[in-house]
């Protein structure tokens, strides 16, 4: 029962952009779309329509809320290890930003990369071995302009795994891999309430009515949601660098990069600070260096778009476009050349070249896509607040890139160039070629009886219970934008490398015992602000979520609390399942 299920909130997640979008597809795309994948399964499989909010309790041994990659590794991690597992989630998609747009695999050095994890990245490599991938472009073209350390092979058919990759192959991979697994899966189940017995779930409930009860409990979301609904601890903002003697926490003196790199003025009326400030600058002094604060690192959208003529819509206008509201990079541009420099487009943003002549577009510079400043109530947020707060950043991007595109006091070579990028029609077909993901790059952490900070980041710290590696760069973007001495100034962004890739602690992803015993969070985990900032990547939250899975099936079979799961146990199991827990 709970297989067809899965199975029909599956069709029906895919049905809902309706026949239109259903045959216009199956023409033009491959078999392989996970969209295309799921309804053929459906019929070959005979499976019936269920009610999707129909008023019912689904018992597993491991519920996994949340169908980030994470969440999605978790259940894999969960069935291998012969526990019953389901996975919720609150949207209509898989993957998370690994499928939102976010094809340009952050992460460092890949090779401290394992387990389920590795074998996503390897299946991306078996996809596009295949000829039938390349619809838009040749393997060979891709290959000899997109050099990079994944793309040295002579061969770039014998890849063993692949770091670059459209959304819908991501979403396809995840889909096949639940699906090899039986994981049967519930979409649009917005978390309602949670019933604890003493210091344990017992279930957790949908606004759809539908009930989920579980021995073990994982928060792979990026908001870290259920965790807080179980009175879990958890840490919004930055901490301070005396908290736990760190040095790259907190509000910056200084702000080097992503920055303005002439000054530009930030009156409403230039040169009258009584006049008020422009649009996207926030008030006040930015705060005292060092010093902790409820902020959070900018959020935007991973665009997925391309050039080629044959797969590209127009970008439309937000309805409440106004060319008022960026004054500010309007005056960037014109600062810029006044001083003798000539901006280019890539100065503003960072296409990061994908298959198939599509991007993997990020921030860039100090005025760009990143929506800095606007994100502040989205952790602690209801869905209608996070609903607004998404619909912001969507307006603000769209904005941004039509003022690039059309506006007269923009250089003609950016608009030129601007106007040469539109939607991928094949990619985010039920949200109109727009990213389904938002980049929540930090929301709530969890604090729990240990902290990952800078030190373990440094290697001056080394947990001795490691459940996998983080590699990347000390990694915060922008917090706030402010005024300071008469000119607008970026503050809070970061990025320091670490020494070498350096193990993650179990204790980081458990809660502490006297909260919630049967609860484990892979993704929003114990780290401060900056340390955080090193392991939020796709490929770690992966690794932690298979770890977290692997905890929960042992907690199970030794009927014991998280907290009291044998780490021996754990690293055999992981070992076996190829996971990297140390760097030498």
């Amino acid at each position: 029962m709970i297989r067809r299920t899965s199975q029909s909130i599956e069709l029906r997640t895919f049905l809902h952009s309706g026949f239109v979008f259903l045959s216009s597809f199956v023409v033009r795309h491959s078999p392989l779309d996970p969209r295309v994948a799921t309804l053929s399964c459906f019929l070959i499989l005979g499976l019936p329509i269920l009610a999707v909010h129909s008023a019912e309790v689904i018992e597993s041994d491991v519920c996994v809320y949340g169908g980030t990659s994470a969440g999605v590794a978790a259940a894999v991690q969960t069935t291998r290890m012969g526990e019953r597992a389901i996975l919720v989630e609150s949207g209509h998609h898989l993957g998370g930003l690994s499928s939102g747009g976010l094809g340009a695999t952050d992460i460092g050095n890949k090779s401290a990369i394992g387990g389920i994890s590795r074998e996503f990245y390897a299946r991306v490599a078996k996809h596009y071995a295949n000829d039938v991938a390349w619809v838009f472009e040749s393997r060979e073209s891709y290959f000899r302009q997109r050099r990079s350390s994944q793309t040295a092979a002579s061969d770039p058919k014998a890849l063993e795994t692949m770091w670059t990759f459209e959304p819908h192959v991501a979403e396809h991979i995840f889909f096949q891999m639940l699906n090899e697994s039986r994981v049967p899966v519930y979409f649009d189940q917005r978390l309602a309430s949670l019933k604890k017995e003493g210091a344990r779930i017992g279930q957790i409930a949908m606004q759809s009515g539908k009930v989920f009860r579980a021995r073990m409990f994982i928060d792979a979301t990026y908001e870290g949601d259920l965790m807080a609904k179980a009175g879990v601890s958890y840490f919004v903002g930055r901490e301070a660098n005396s908290q736990f003697g760190e040095t790259l926490n907190g509000i910056r003196a200084e702000t080097p990069k992503h920055q303005f790199v002439v000054p530009v003025d930030p009156y409403l009326k230039p040169g009258d600070r009584g006049s008020g400030l422009l649009h996207f600058i926030q008030p006040g002094d930015g705060g005292a260096p060092g010093a902790g604060d409820r902020r959070v690192q900018a959020y935007n959208f991973r665009l997925c778009f391309t050039t080629n003529a044959e797969n590209r819509a127009p970008i439309a206008a937000p309805s409440n476009y106004d060319t008022a509201k960026y004054e500010l990079l309007a005056r960037y541009l014109e600062a810029l050349v006044a001083a003798g420099k000539k901006p280019k487009l890539a100065e503003f943003w960072n296409p990061i070249w994908m298959p198939n002549g599509k991007t993997d577009i990020n921030n860039n510079g100090g005025f760009s896509t990143d929506f800095i400043g606007k994100n502040y109530d989205y952790p602690d947020g209801d869905y209608a607040t996070r609903a607004r707060i998404w619909k912001q950043h969507e307006d603000y991007t769209r904005g941004f890139i039509r003022f690039l595109a059309t506006s007269p006091r923009v250089p003609e070579n950016i608009r030129a160039e601007m106007q040469q990028f539109g939607l991928s029609k094949d990619e985010f077909l039920d949200t109109g070629g727009w990213p389904n993901q938002l980049y929540v790059r930090e929301a709530r952490r969890m604090v729990s009886d240990y902290v990952m900070t800078e030190h373990n980041c440094r290697g001056k710290e080394v947990a001795s219970d490691p459940i996998g590696l983080a590699a990347y760069n000390m990694d915060s973007h922008n917090c706030q934008r402010i005024e300071r001495n008469g000119h607008a100034e970026n503050e809070g962004d970061v990025q320091v490398p670490p020494m070498k890739p350096y193990p993650i602690s179990y204790r980081a992803i458990v809660p502490k015992a006297s909260e919630c015993e049967n609860l484990l969070v892979p993704v929003c985990l114990s780290a401060t602000h900056i340390a955080y900032g090193s392991i939020r990547m796709e490929p770690v939250f992966m690794i932690l979520g298979q770890s977290a899975a692997a905890a929960a099936c042992l907690g199970i079979d030794d009927e014991v609390p998280v907290q009291k799961v044998s780490y021996e146990k754990l690293r055999a199991r992981l070992l076996a399942d190829k996971q990297i827990l140390e760097w030498k």
